[in-house]
């Protein structure tokens, strides 16, 4: 019996995000009613206050969600590298491009910071920069790149890549706003492997 509730509350709970999801994207965040979300998921308000507390608690959730997606997605990029420390320089540039997504760019780039705040301050952020200067502490030690603060270089990349990915998404004109990110992105990052 509780095996079937917890399935039942793990469908509902999958409903609302899929149909957040849709609905931000589509509309945004401001223009999704909360009665469309639980209509389109075919459930009641109630149910979206008990499993995500309100609409900015379903957001965080897809921001979540979408997170983990990009997360897998640039994990596989990493891994195609030839070394690591090219993985790691072409998981921030994918991150960088994937701001032209229309998904990314308007749920995680736009929304998400102007309703959630600031995005560096976001768990997933900071699960990234961790991860990022263990990765470079582990670079240095290994003798792949010269000695560097880890924390510092890792935050450096992070707070380029994720502020380059803001402007591309926010642009008037992302391709061109992309080409010049990723340029400097690379100038700046390159900088680091030399001594």
């Amino acid at each position: 019996m509780a095996g079937r509730r917890a399935q039942g509350m793990e469908q509902t709970k999958e409903k609302l995000l899929k149909a957040a999801r849709e609905a931000f994207a589509a509309k945004g965040y401001a223009a999704a009613s909360m009665d469309d979300l639980t209509a389109e998921a075919g459930l009641t308000r109630g149910a979206l206050y008990h499993n995500f507390g309100d609409k900015k608690g379903l957001l965080q959730a897809v921001i979540d969600r979408i997170d983990a997606e990009m997360a897998a997605r640039l994990r596989v990029v990493g891994e195609r590298a030839e070394t690591p420390w090219q993985g790691l320089l072409d998981e921030y540039r994918a991150y960088i491009e994937m701001a032209r997504e229309p998904e990314i760019q308007r749920i995680v780039l736009l929304d998400g910071p102007a309703v959630l705040g600031d995005p560096s301050t976001w768990p997933s952020q900071n699960a990234c920069l961790a991860e990022t200067t263990r990765r470079i502490r582990s670079l240095v030690a290994d003798g792949a790149i010269p000695p560097v603060d880890p924390e510092a270089a890792a935050r450096l990349l992070a707070g380029a890549s994720l502020h380059a990915a803001l402007w591309v998404a926010a642009s008037d004109a992302p391709e061109t706003t992309l080409e010049r990110a990723l340029d400097a992105f690379r100038r700046l990052a390159e900088g680091l492997s030399r001594p």
